[in-house]
């Protein structure tokens, strides 16, 4: 209908407007401006194979597209309420906007959460609360064999690479890094100029090894001491896998890498470059383990630790039980969560593929007190934090500090456009586009990644306050409550009972079904499994 409908507008438009011109008006061809084009259209879309529905319907399927192109800036500011939205709600990106701006935060009228529901969580405060800390505690990170400690703070810059992130981006978030007096992590990208701007780094070394990178795509120890030796670097994080992507490796399209990208992350021009999804410079749990030893060698005696989104638990297991039979330890885990993050991944990956934050926080920090060892490696934790509650839960779950990368971003100003994997990023973080990126200001950004630091270490230390506690380190699971049901409430700890200290090496029958299992399977000569674990675990 629409079709014979386009055909014959078609035909009658421009004869309609050529006896208008003979008759009324001889310069009635000027409407041939807006027809024209209407018309040669049409004759595109019916006439194109692509797509079916602008063959059916020329010109109007174009009004299909537009809205769609659309629907997500619609559904957020029109549509979504403000605690409904995903990834972030508004409430959420409101309350990071406003810490950045160092602007009222408070909530008016009560909670919108519904307190009845299923997933809502409080602390128990306590009578005896007391003032909060001006400063926040400092966490040691670098265990004997580490002859650089580093003091780290609670909230981090989580893992960005130069490339995914624009210059003025990465520019701002080290600046703000210095200023917050946190850490600024890489990502594995390697270590640009725009990293250079006087915040402490956490270098990242993903399989790809760019900054450390050997012809061959291996790893070369020559550039790891060069990059891991500067000043700016104060820790090393290998990273096996990450939220978004776990178990899926990269390739930079030939076509994206500049001269600039080529010399920071040492591969040649004109190649496509890979990143595997595993490491060439080891293969076992022990090799991963004396690995970290060599990186912490080479880089001069600084923490060095490794990063990755659990999986199979026994494969964690074979790399506590390298641990144990190791002369040294790595000083620092970061587990991210499988929400995901900054970074654009396949969507089955995404959604599908991964342990989300709590249940793999909360089973290495139960791991690592198993084989008795929590108390020599620090626990960081990545996923979606962006709150002084976040923190205090990740806290209470087995985090010693945590890292945020959205959080980061909408500090930077990121309005959750999710076009972060198109180049079209509307305020200038997540592209390449230069006219986008002068967009971004990078002091004025700076200043808004240390409020908003400091902002929600400020809203931490108010609710270790408001419990009564007069460090980080008294935080346990039993100060977070979870409705598990409308009428049936538990702390975290009888939602991720702990084990015992030691309780793996010295009495492993002891444990759970599924930890005894996972452990039997577990071998620190290799990362598969020896046997089969209990079904469902």
């Amino acid at each position: 209908m629409v079709r014979r409908a386009f055909l014959l507008f078609a035909v009658l438009a421009p004869l309609t407007i050529l006896l208008l011109n003979q008759i009324f008006w001889d310069k009635s061809w000027l409407l041939f401006i807006p027809v024209g084009p209407i018309i040669l259209l049409g004759l595109w879309d019916i006439t194109q194979r692509r797509s079916s529905l602008r063959r059916i319907y020329p010109v109007i399927a174009h009004g299909r597209y537009l809205f769609e192109s659309i629907r997500p800036e619609i559904q957020q500011y029109f549509v979504e309420n403000n605690i409904d939205g995903r990834p972030f709600n508004r409430e959420q990106r409101s309350l990071v906007y406003q810490r950045a701006k160092n602007v009222t935060d408070t909530l008016p009228f009560g909670t919108q959460r519904d307190v009845d529901r299923a997933g809502y969580e409080w602390i128990p405060h306590s009578i005896a609360a007391i003032t909060p800390a001006e400063e926040e505690e400092r966490v040691r990170f670098g265990g004997e064999h580490c002859d650089q400690p580093y003091f780290a703070s609670h909230l981090n810059i989580s893992a960005m690479s130069f490339g995914s992130l624009s210059t003025h981006a990465v520019m701002a978030l080290n600046r703000g890094a210095k200023a917050a007096g946190c850490w600024h992590n890489t990502g594995e990208g390697g270590i640009s100029p725009y990293h250079l701007q006087g915040g402490d780094l956490v270098w990242q070394l993903g399989t790809g090894y760019f900054g450390a990178r050997a012809a061959d795509g291996g790893f070369d120890v020559e550039r790891y001491r060069t990059n891991a030796q500067r000043p700016e670097v104060k820790m090393i994080e290998l990273k096996l896998s990450q939220g978004a992507k776990p178990g899926h490796g990269g390739i930079l399209p030939a076509a994206k890498v500049t001269p600039e990208i080529a010399e920071i992350r040492g591969v040649p021009l004109g190649k496509d470059v890979l990143s595997p999804p595993y490491h060439k410079a080891f293969d076992s749990p022990r090799g991963l383990i004396d690995f970290c030893a060599t990186l912490r060698r080479e880089s001069g005696g600084k923490p060095v630790g490794f990063k990755l989104c659990i999986g199979r638990r026994e494969e964690f297991l074979a790399i506590c039980k390298a641990m144990l039979e190791a002369d040294e330890l790595p000083d620092f885990i970061t587990v991210d969560g499988a929400e995901g993050g900054t970074g654009a991944a396949p969507l089955e990956l995404s959604n599908r593929a991964g342990v989300p934050l709590r249940e793999g926080l909360s089973f290495v920090d139960n791991a690592l007190r198993g084989v008795g060892l929590r108390d020599k490696i620090r626990v960081v934790a990545a996923g979606k934090i962006i709150t002084g509650f976040d923190l205090f839960r990740t806290r209470a779950l087995g985090a010693d500090v945590v890292n945020s990368a959205r959080g980061m971003m909408m500090a930077l100003g990121c309005i959750q456009a999710v076009r972060c994997n198109t180049n079209h990023c509307p305020v200038g973080i997540a592209t390449q586009d230069p006219a986008r990126v002068q967009g971004l200001d990078v002091d004025d950004k700076t200043l808004r990644v240390q409020r908003f630091h400091h902002n929600t270490i400020h809203a931490f230390l108010e609710l270790l306050a408001a419990c009564g506690l007069q460090s980080p380190r008294e935080i346990e699971p039993e100060h977070v409550h979870h409705r598990v049901e409308e009428d049936e409430v538990a702390h975290l700890g009888q939602l991720y009972p702990r084990l015992d200290d030691g309780l793996l090496v010295r009495d492993p029958e002891a444990a759970p079904a599924e930890w005894q299992a996972w452990w039997q399977a577990a071998s620190p000569d290799s990362f598969k499994p020896q046997a089969v674990p209990l079904a469902g675990v």
